[in-house]
């Protein structure tokens, strides 16, 4: 049974108490003396929240807006799982928690890895706050290399191609930027393979909501 619905359980934080972390963690300037611009960290959580997503960092886009994959990433990600920007955005449901909080700038036209004091700072306090969470999404190689440690593969290819062995709790994907269209192009047993079981999990996972 999902562990949220339990009255009895440990996890139980208050309604108040889970605002007020959401507030610290939008607070947090744990790092802006590295960053480029004012800190502007982006997540939704709730803890009802039965799905997280685990991304990189926010991209420009994203931190000008406040809001997480709203940007041609985004609408990839989204296209993967089959969901609506209504039911992704829906936090009762899911959790968008980036392995870096905070757009990290650019340098020579990319950007920058998320900032390296996030993660282990924030995540566990987070996940934490999350017990209803049956599935994390390890969506590119930073979320993987955070949550999966040593467990990972020699590539990401490859710690994609063995999902089973990270289940039940993780399932790790490539980032759907734009820049990976040549992977998804070299890989396409992703899209013939692995695609339909994370819509099938999803799907599971976040009934009775989907349709």
């Amino acid at each position: 049974m999902w562990a949220c619905l339990n009255p009895t359980s440990p996890r139980r934080l208050t309604t108040r108490k889970f605002d007020r972390l959401l507030a610290d963690v939008r607070a947090c300037r744990l790092c802006a003396d590295k960053l480029p611009h004012e800190p502007r960290p982006v997540l939704r959580a709730s803890p009802t929240a039965r799905l997280l997503i685990v991304g990189q960092a926010p991209g420009r886009k994203v931190h000008e807006t406040g809001i997480p994959w709203n940007d041609p990433s985004g609408d990839l990600l989204r296209a993967w799982l089959q969901l609506s920007r209504e039911q992704f955005y829906e936090e009762s449901r899911i959790a968008i928690i980036p392995t870096g909080l905070c757009y990290p700038g650019t340098e020579k036209g990319s950007d920058l890895p998320p900032r390296p004091e996030c993660a282990p700072y924030w995540h566990p306090r987070l996940r934490a706050a999350l017990p209803g969470i049956r599935l994390t999404l390890l969506i590119g190689q930073y979320a993987q290399r955070y949550y999966l440690g040593d467990r990972r593969k020699k590539s990401l290819s490859e710690t994609v191609r063995s999902w089973q062995e990270y289940q039940p709790d993780y399932f790790p994907l490539p980032h759907p930027s734009p820049r990976n269209r040549l992977w998804l192009k070299k890989n396409p047993w992703f899209e013939r393979d692995i695609l339909p079981i994370l819509r099938q999990k999803t799907y599971s996972i976040l009934q009775p909501y989907q349709r």
